[in-house]
């Protein structure tokens, strides 16, 4: 039985970034799709394409489309179909980082001027290209909410989260500035933070399993976040529960970015 409440009904939502069944993406894809949104969700190229599109076909009034947001062309066709579908947006969620191996790996003094610069632009501009392109279509609706996804390595450093943890800061920065910006359209731009959660993306980082274990022993629920805890969260940014919230960066790590040791 469905129990999540139908906040949605009648909206719109693209989901970016959705590459399996463990990715924070999904989980929100699925929550907004139960509580009544019609959900685009896109991944990153044809590797992605046979599993993503099967996993859209799991839930109602959901599809799923390729768009890599560093490509000016798809981004521009996922909007044109969005505006040939559902005539505007109500709902954009980022869910899009990337970093080169070598520069998780190794230590950050090491970084290279172009892995500096894949960071940077995959996992911070792309938010910023995504949110122009929807801006026209959530205008039609007389507003919108977006939402981007970081962690607390934007703050404090984390071993080996090295440049995605500056590139998360940058996204941070990124969504302030929006909500400034397209505040006087209606258009609200947070960022939740959830805590360690084992995707595919974080097993890449060296030492993840001891980060899961670190955080669940010190975190004041004393367990580690999990991606349905960060879906009802979104659900809560999406609806107009949070009308009257923008610019803030919500964590949803059981309460670890509290503590001091």
């Amino acid at each position: 039985m469905n129990e999540t409440p139908l906040l949605l009904v009648d909206r719109t939502a693209v989901v970016f970034g959705v590459a399996n069944k463990w990715s924070i993406a999904w989980a929100v894809a699925k929550r907004l799709s139960e509580a009544g949104a019609k959900v685009l969700m896109t991944y990153q190229d044809d590797r992605f394409a046979s599993k993503v599109l099967s996993m859209a076909g799991e839930v109602q009034n959901c599809t799923a489309v390729r768009c890599d947001l560093t490509n000016p062309t798809e981004v521009e066709e996922i909007y044109r179909k969005i505006e040939t579908d559902w005539d505007g947006l109500d709902i954009l969620v980022h869910s899009v980082a990337y970093a080169l191996r070598e520069d998780l790996d190794g230590r950050f003094v090491e970084t290279s001027a172009e892995g500096f610069r894949i960071a940077q632009e995959i996992s911070a501009y792309t938010l910023v290209a995504a949110v122009r392109g929807a801006r026209p279509l959530m205008e039609k609706r007389g507003g919108g909410s977006v939402m981007a996804m970081t962690y607390h390595g934007s703050e404090r450093v984390i071993p080996n989260y090295n440049i995605m943890g500056v590139a998360k800061a940058s996204l941070e920065a990124c969504v302030r500035y929006l909500a400034y910006d397209l505040g006087p359209e209606g258009i609200r731009v947070n960022a939740l933070s959830p805590g360690p959660i084992s995707t595919s993306a974080a097993r890449g980082i060296a030492g993840f399993t001891s980060m899961l274990q670190y955080a669940r022993d010190r975190a004041p629920l004393r367990r580690n976040t999990d991606t349905e805890e960060v879906a009802d969260a979104a659900l809560f940014l999406a609806s107009n529960l949070s009308r009257g919230i923008t610019g803030e960066t919500i964590y949803v790590d059981c309460g670890y970015h509290i503590t001091g040791m």
